[in-house]
């Protein structure tokens, strides 16, 4: 009998060790592949506060992106977003519209001409990508999120193409004048049917400039009109598949299909409640009521989403700050959480690549994150862990080139091909 225990101890501590081995060899793979592929994400939110000389992205602040983590997680190209609410369709509402987005545009900017040109650079085109990173240097590039800034003068497209701009959305949470949203589809009251005339206009605009159209807001019927529309592929810039989880910020396999036959791309977002909403959901109660009781203590309220969302940007932007205090206040607590109420993770975010990849094919799918605008799961919270997904990938067996599709040679194919169409045109 001692015998036998012994050899059942000496067999699994032999296990143990080969399983060990095996997942050093895998990480070092992994890591070989990371370093090697242009890691591009399409979708980063950005506040103007954090591009000043004195707060600004070459420092590690409390953001998920920035320069330090970019360079800790292997992070090549951030999308930083142009983005703005929506509100009011009247002259007051598209002037202030403007106004945003302009100081938005501005400071990214400012960080890539003044704060930091040494370290990062504006690119425009695939070519200027591959130069800044073979360079040693990241990369920014701008996206629009929602077309409302532009108001009714489609000379504001070519402003904002002439500022860097290379995709663009025409709606975001609610119609805009441009198209619908997909937030129409929870009372399916609808302002357009799709695209307004205007927006037409402006589809047709933005493939003449080259700026590509970017469907991960709009209706489904505003994106089926697009796509009809449209002389160039589309993306979309931060959706995952409805497939796996029902939520009308997701493609369904319809709306994957018609983005297969344009040529386009998904960019797969790692934003938990897109993921797996049940799970998302059931972590999320559990987290808020962590947050809830460390915020009494501290004087502190957490508020419902729509409630921020509802105040003045000087508002949300002093919640936040005091918001963020209480999380680092909470974490010890939330990790224990983590063991009785899993959070969405890298595992679950990769299983929407795998399905993405299954039914349109390795040439249409990207990675997002969204990361200060909402994203992040466990094990990708912030750029600095962004190896973990390359991980993931490499242990479902997806070989470098695949990998290096899905990491932004995909979207730097459909960027190609959107600005050899202007160039036709």
């Amino acid at each position: 009998m001692k015998f036998k225990s012994t050899y059942l101890l000496a067999f699994f501590a032999a296990f143990t060790a080969q399983a060990q081995m095996a997942d050093e060899e895998l990480e070092e793979k992994a890591r070989k592949i990371h370093d090697k592929v242009i890691t591009i994400d399409t979708h980063n939110d950005i506040n103007v506060n954090n591009f000043t000389a004195e707060t600004n992205y070459t420092q590690d602040l409390d953001t998920q992106v920035n320069l330090p983590k970019m360079e800790e997680g292997g992070v090549d190209v951030t999308w930083l977003i142009v983005y703005t609410g929506q509100d009011e369709l009247t002259p007051a509402g598209y002037k202030k519209a403007y106004e945003n987005a302009i100081s938005k545009f501005e400071a990214i900017h400012r960080l890539t001409e003044e704060i930091a040109p040494s370290k990062i650079g504006l690119a425009t085109t695939s070519q200027e990508v591959r130069d800044l990173v073979a360079e040693g240097k990241k990369v920014a590039m701008i996206g629009v999120e929602n077309g409302y800034p532009i108001g009714t003068d489609i000379g504001n497209v070519k402003k904002f193409y002439d500022l860097g701009a290379r995709y663009m959305s025409l709606s975001h949470n609610g119609h805009s004048q441009l198209c619908d949203s997909n937030t129409g589809e929870e009372n399916d009251e609808w302002l357009h049917g799709g695209l307004s005339e205007l927006g037409k206009e402006v589809v047709k605009e933005m493939n003449r400039l080259g700026m590509m159209i970017d469907i991960s807001h709009p209706s489904k019927e505003s994106m089926r009109q697009m796509i009809e529309l449209s002389k160039a592929p589309l993306i979309a810039s931060h959706s995952s598949a409805r497939g796996l989880c029902n939520h009308s910020r997701n493609l369904d396999d319809e709306q994957l299909q018609w983005l297969k036959e344009n040529g386009g791309v998904i960019q797969t977002v790692a934003f938990s409640s897109y993921v797996n909403t049940e799970k998302h959901n059931a972590f999320n109660a559990a987290v808020n009521k962590v947050y809830a009781e460390v915020g009494e203590k501290v004087g502190f309220t957490l508020l419902e989403r729509s409630d921020v969302r509802a105040m003045s940007p000087e508002e949300r932007d002093a919640y936040y700050k005091e918001f963020r205090k209480v999380r680092k206040l909470a974490l010890p607590k939330v990790q224990k959480l983590k063991e009785k109420v899993p959070p969405v993770d890298v595992k679950d975010f990769v299983d929407h690549i795998d399905y993405l990849v299954e039914k349109i094919g390795i040439d249409h799918v990207g990675i997002s994150s969204d990361f200060d605008g909402g994203g992040g799961i466990e094990g990708w919270n912030d750029a600095s862990q962004t190896f973990n997904v390359t991980l993931e990938l490499v242990k479902r067996g997806y070989t470098q080139e695949e990998i290096a599709k899905l990491w932004g040679e995909n979207l730097l194919r459909v960027l190609d091909e959107v600005q050899a169409v202007a160039q036709k045109l």
